[in-house]
């Protein structure tokens, strides 16, 4: 029969590989779901080199600024937001490099040309642009950007 020294030694033994053998678990588990966050990563990269960002550009010219304000704005911010929009610019202070400069400009950017364009046709944006146009003119169009460097 085993002392009591003994069997202590074997159980602390065992102990030991045990611990041992969940450290190399939890390494394992560890660099599994670093390689999977790296590919995640390099996957989102490369999507977003597939499609580079639109941007649209909108000119426009205020008649009523009351109306313009307090019944365009609302629900057309909200119908581009909705769609993914992001504002870059917008505003009445424009300075002229060649030509007549617009009145006001907003600058907007999209994760891609088709979601710039879905945001325009929209019917959210579309029921706001007949109420805009009763207090504006406008010109608006999208640009496809350069692919991500």
């Amino acid at each position: 029969m085993p002392s009591a020294q003994q069997v202590s030694a074997l159980v602390s033994k065992r102990v030991r590989k045990r611990r041992q053998f969940m450290k190399s678990q939890y390494a394992v588990a560890l660099a599994l779901l670093i390689g999977i966050g790296l590919g995640a990563a390099a996957v989102q990269n490369l999507h977003a080199q597939a499609n580079p960002p639109a941007y649209a550009i909108a000119e426009i010219e205020v008649t009523n600024q009351d109306g313009y304000v307090k019944e365009y704005l609302p629900p057309s911010s909200k119908a581009l937001l909705d769609n993914g929009a992001k504002y870059l610019a917008r505003g009445s202070r424009t300075a002229s490099i060649k030509g007549e400069p617009p009145k006001r400009i907003v600058l907007l950017t999209f994760e891609n040309f088709e979601k710039a364009q879905g945001a325009f046709n929209s019917p959210a944006f579309q029921a706001a642009v007949q109420i805009g146009e009763k207090y504006a003119k406008f010109r608006i169009y999208a640009v496809e950007g350069a692919p991500m460097q």
